[in-house]
């Protein structure tokens, strides 16, 4: 017997789900069959096929009306990804109080709004739901420059496992740990294509994902095949970060043997 994931007659929420990640995210659940709903805090055009609303999900009454109105057209709400987040880079000794706020906002308690109002919808239908995190290697390593937004996601992850606890057996809760993505904007945001080939080569996958591969495991997660997973966290990060010092050491010891075989 085969395995695929049949999201057919499923209706999802993709949060910022319309460009970078969440539109590699809808695009993987409509192709599992899922009608899909996006939402911003302005216009956008998502996927074809998909649906855009305008939301800004930290708002707590903008959320509600949003999913009421998803059920209202479509009869149910099956699967939530909380995709909206990102920061600028900012220094946490120069960036203030508001800007920290608003980091904390976008990133920690949108998925909390947007999972208290799917949760209130799923605990009362049947077949009750599910909802994804998306969270970040961030969550549990250093991130200078990006320090709000780290913590922001460390809430996210021990926000999805106290979740799963107190909604289950309904509903349930999981965050997928993400790394480092190619979008349209990763080589002006890292300073070109060399740049990111030398970043990518720290990776032990030796590539930094594709969009569909972090879509693919939130459609797993939302589907009946992880039906007794819940309060997990799923690093979808290709084998992780090396470390710095890894790094250089092998980096001189390359750079030594190349110069020994040059006065050769």
């Amino acid at each position: 017997m085969s395995l695929s994931i049949d999201l057919a007659g499923r209706v999802a929420l993709v949060t910022g789900g319309a460009r970078g990640i969440g539109r590699g995210i809808t695009e993987v659940l409509l192709e599992a069959g899922a009608t899909v709903v996006t939402c911003a805090r302005s216009e956008a055009e998502p996927p074809v096929g998909a649906k855009h609303r305008i939301c800004d999900v930290r708002d707590a009454e903008a959320v509600a009306v949003l999913l009421d109105g998803i059920v209202s057209e479509y009869g149910r709400l099956d699967l939530v990804v909380n995709n909206a987040g990102g920061a600028p880079y900012a220094m946490a000794a120069e960036a203030s109080p508001r800007f920290h706020d608003k980091i904390v906002g976008l990133n920690l308690m949108s998925s909390l709004l947007v999972s208290q109002e799917a949760n209130r919808i799923m605990q009362r239908q049947e077949g009750g739901g599910s909802i994804v995190n998306i969270s970040s290697v961030s969550a549990s390593r250093p991130s200078p420059g990006t320090a709000a937004y780290g913590a922001a996601k460390a809430g996210v992850d021990a926000l999805t496992t106290s979740l799963a606890q107190e909604w289950g057996p309904r509903v349930r809760v999981n965050a997928i740990d993400v790394g480092l993505v190619r979008t349209a904007d990763t080589a002006d945001h890292y300073g070109g294509d060399e740049t990111v080939a030398e970043i990518e080569s720290t990776i032990p996958l030796g590539r930094m994902a594709d969009v569909a591969e972090i879509g693919r495991v939130a459609a797993f997660l939302g589907s009946d095949l992880a039906s007794y997973v819940s309060g997990a966290r799923v690093a979808c990060h290709g084998g992780g970060e090396m470390p710095v010092f890894l790094y250089i050491a092998q980096s001189a010891a390359a750079a030594a043997s190349t110069q020994s075989k040059e006065d050769k």
